[in-house]
C-alpha cells in the first residue's frame, strides 16, 4: 500500500495542468471573440459614421447646385467643387434627369474626380432618388482601382422645384480599412499582451486552487493506509477548506475509533485473562480436593465433609461467576432491550430492605430509609432494579463499620433521585473513575471473595433504563451512589 500511494502522488500535478490549459483556453476564447466582436463593430462603425457624414455632405452639396443651376451661374458651382476636392477630396458625379422639363445642362453634368464606380450600381441609385426624391446611400466596389467606395446621393431641384437630375457623392473606404487595420492590429497586439500578463498571474491562482486539493487527497491515501495522524494543513474560507476540515474531522474520528478499537481489543484481553484467573482458583481447589479424595488419601469422615463442603462452596461461587458473566454480557449486548412496565420504586426499596435485613443484623447495622409520600413510579424491570439497588445495599453493609447506619433516600419530583449512603471506610478518589470497571476489585479485605462484576452489573442496568449513576465518597466517612431516573410520567410523554 505504501508503495503504490507514493507513486501515485506525483499524478497529482495533473490537476493543475488540466486546470491551467482550461483557464487558458477560456481566457483565449473570450480575448479572441471580445476582439471578433470589437474589430467589427468598429469597422461597421465606421461605415455608417462616414456614410451619415456623407450623406450630408450629398444634400447640402445638392443645394449648392440647385442654387448655381437656378441662377446659371456654373463658375460659382466648378469653384465650389474645386474648394471642395481639395478640402475633403471627394469625388462628385452629377445625372440629369432626362424626364423633367428642364433638366440639369451639361455644364453641370458629369464627373469631377477619379473614381471609379459601377455604372449598374450609380444607375439603380440614380433612378431611386428620382423616383423618390429622397437621399439614398449605399456602397460600392471599383473594379478598375481595386477599392471599396461608399456612395451618397441626393436630387438636385431646378426651376419650379422639380428634380432637374442627382448629384452623387464618393469617398474612397481603403483609408478607413487601413485605419481599421491598424487599430486591428493593436488589438491583436494588446490581447496578445493581456493573455501572456493573465497566463502569468494565473499559475498561482491556479496553484493556490490544486494545491488543497493535492493535500487533501495525500491526506486521504494516508489515511487509507491506516496512519491517521495526517492533517491537511489547508485553512481556507471556501469549499475546499470545509472539505479539508470534513477530512481533518474524518482523521479525527478514525485515530479515535482506532484508539477505542485498540482499548477494547485490550479489555477483551484483560476480559479473559481475568475469567480465566478467577476460575483457575476454584478449579484448582476443587481438583486437589477431588484428587485426596479419589486417592484414597482423605479417609477421615469428618476431613471428608469438608472437603465436600469446600467443593460445594467453590462450585457455588464459579456458578455466581458464571451467572454474572451472562448478565453483564446480556446487559452490554447494545441489542438487548429490557422488557419494561410501571415499577414502584418504593416497593423495590421496600423489598430489598427485608432482603438485606439478615445481613444487616449480623453486623449490628441499621437502614434507615427516608421516601417520597407519594408513589414513585418508573419504567422499568423490577427484578433488574432489584438487583442493581442490592449490588449496591451489600457493598454498603460489606464496607460498613459494625453498629453503623445506611441511608436510603427517596425523591419524585420532575427526575427521581434514588441514594443508597453508608458510613464506612469510603473510597479513594483515584480509585472512583474505576469501579465500575469489570474484575475491578479494591485490595480492601472486606472485597476478598468478590468478583469484581457487582457494580458492572449495576452501571449497565443503570443505563439500560436511561439513568444515570453518580458516586460521591472521601476515605473514612463513607460513601454516596445516587440514581436519577425519569419518571413514568415523562416517559409516556416522549
Amino acid at each position: 500500500m505504501e508503495n503504490k500511494i507514493q507513486t501515485n502522488i506525483p499524478g497529482s500535478g495533473k490537476l493543475f495542468f488540466k486546470t491551467y490549459i482550461s483557464f487558458a483556453a477560456v481566457i483565449t476564447i473570450f480575448a479572441i471573440s471580445l476582439g471578433v466582436f470589437y474589430m467589427r463593430m468598429y469597422d461597421a462603425t465606421v461605415i455608417r459614421t462616414n456614410t451619415e457624414d456623407l450623406q450630408e455632405k450629398a444634400v447640402n452639396l445638392a443645394r449648392k447646385c440647385s442654387a448655381c443651376f437656378t441662377s446659371n451661374d456654373y463658375e460659382a458651382w466648378f469653384a465650389y467643387l474645386q474648394y471642395l476636392m481639395g478640402i475633403d477630396g471627394l469625388d462628385t458625379m452629377t445625372f440629369a434627369n432626362g424626364s423633367a422639363q428642364i433638366p440639369l445642362s451639361e455644364r453641370f453634368t458629369g464627373q469631377y474626380g477619379t473614381a471609379e464606380m459601377d455604372s449598374d450600381k450609380v444607375k439603380e441609385m440614380t433612378e431611386e432618388t428620382i423616383k423618390t426624391l429622397a437621399p439614398v446611400s449605399g456602397t460600392g466596389y471599383s473594379s478598375g482601382h481595386d477599392y471599396k467606395t461608399i456612395i451618397a446621393g441626393a436630387p438636385v431641384y431646378g426651376y419650379e422645384g422639380e428634380c432637374a437630375g442627382v448629384l452623387f457623392v464618393f469617398m474612397n473606404v481603403n483609408a478607413e480599412k487601413q485605419i481599421v487595420a491598424s487599430t486591428t492590429k493593436m488589438i491583436v497586439i494588446s490581447s496578445l499582451v493581456a493573455l501572456l500578463i493573465a497566463f502569468a498571474f494565473a499559475i498561482p491562482f491556479v496553484s493556490a486552487l490544486t494545491k488543497p486539493i493535492s493535500s487533501i487527497r495525500s491526506t486521504a491515501l494516508t489515511l487509507a493506509s491506516g496512519d491517521y495522524s495526517a492533517k491537511t494543513d489547508v485553512h481556507a474560507r471556501d469549499e475546499l477548506g470545509e472539505l479539508a476540515e470534513a477530512m481533518d474531522f474524518l482523521a479525527d474520528k478514525l485515530s479515535e475509533n482506532e484508539a477505542e478499537r485498540r482499548n477494547a481489543e485490550q479489555m477483551r484481553l484483560d476480559f479473559f485473562a481475568n475469567v480465566s484467573h478467577e476460575l483457575r482458583t476454584p478449579i484448582t481447589v476443587m481438583r486437589a480436593y477431588t484428587e485426596s479424595l479419589v486417592d484414597g488419601v482423605v479417609t477421615d469422615p469428618e476431613k471428608v465433609k469438608q472437603y465436600y463442603q469446600r467443593m460445594n462452596a467453590e462450585s457455588i461461587a464459579m456458578e455466581r461467576l458464571v451467572g454474572d458473566l451472562l448478565t453483564l454480557s446480556k446487559m452490554q449486548n447494545p441489542d438487548f432491550e429490557i422488557e419494561k412496565e410501571p415499577v414502584n420504586l418504593k416497593q423495590v426499596f421496600y423489598d430489598l430492605a427485608r432482603a438485606a435485613g439478615t445481613m444487616a443484623e449480623e453486623k449490628r447495622i441499621r437502614i434507615d430509609q427516608q421516601m417520597c409520600t407519594d408513589p414513585c413510579i418508573m419504567m422499568g424491570d423490577y427484578e433488574r432494579l432489584r438487583q442493581m439497588f442490592l449490588v449496591i445495599i451489600d457493598n454498603a453493609i460489606k464496607f460498613s463499620d459494625t453498629g453503623s447506619t445506611i441511608h436510603i433516600k427517596l425523591e419524585c419530583d420532575s427526575k427521581i433521585y434514588a441514594s443508597v449512603s453508608d458510613e464506612g471506610v469510603g473510597i479513594a478518589k483515584e480509585e472512583i473513575p474505576y469501579i465500575f470497571d469489570k474484575f475491578y476489585r479494591s485490595k480492601l479485605r472486606q472485597n476478598a471473595k468478590g468478583s469484581g462484576l457487582g457494580l458492572a452489573i449495576a452501571k449497565n442496568i443503570c443505563i439500560k433504563h436511561n439513568g444515570e449513576i453518580k458516586v460521591e465518597s472521601e476515605k473514612g466517612k463513607g460513601t454516596t451512589f445516587t440514581f436519577i431516573f425519569e419518571p413514568e410520567t415523562k416517559v409516556r410523554r416522549k
